[in-house]
């Protein structure tokens, strides 16, 4: 994948992930700055950090359960972004790892 398609389709991701927030009712801060987005819960302060892999096309996760790392399947006609290991799609893991650090279920559709 080209450099500025990979930065096109992540840049698309994560405006999606800010309104997919925005569509919810929790206390999430998010900032998006220097390829990163990082999310804030309120209550309890954590984070979850996404960031954009130039060298490996990928988006990688950190939450307090751990890393993982996300790359686009080019072969589903969705365009879902899989775990590397696992295969789980990133709107499920991320609406997951959202779940474990704020007890609150967030729709995220990209």
């Amino acid at each position: 994948m080209s450099n500025p398609n990979f930065h096109e389709l992540v840049d698309d991701v994560f405006l999606s992930i800010e309104d997919s927030i925005e569509d919810s009712d929790i206390d999430i801060d998010y900032e998006n700055a220097n390829g990163m987005l990082t999310l804030t819960f309120e209550e309890n302060a954590s984070q979850i950090i996404l960031s954009r892999q130039f060298s490996t096309s990928e988006i990688w996760i950190a939450a307090k359960s751990g890393g993982f790392h996300f790359k686009l399947d080019q072969y589903d006609e969705a365009g879902a972004w899989r775990n590397t290991v696992t295969g789980e799609t990133m709107n499920q893991s991320l609406s997951n790892l959202c779940f474990q650090q704020s007890g609150a279920r967030i729709d995220f559709s990209f």
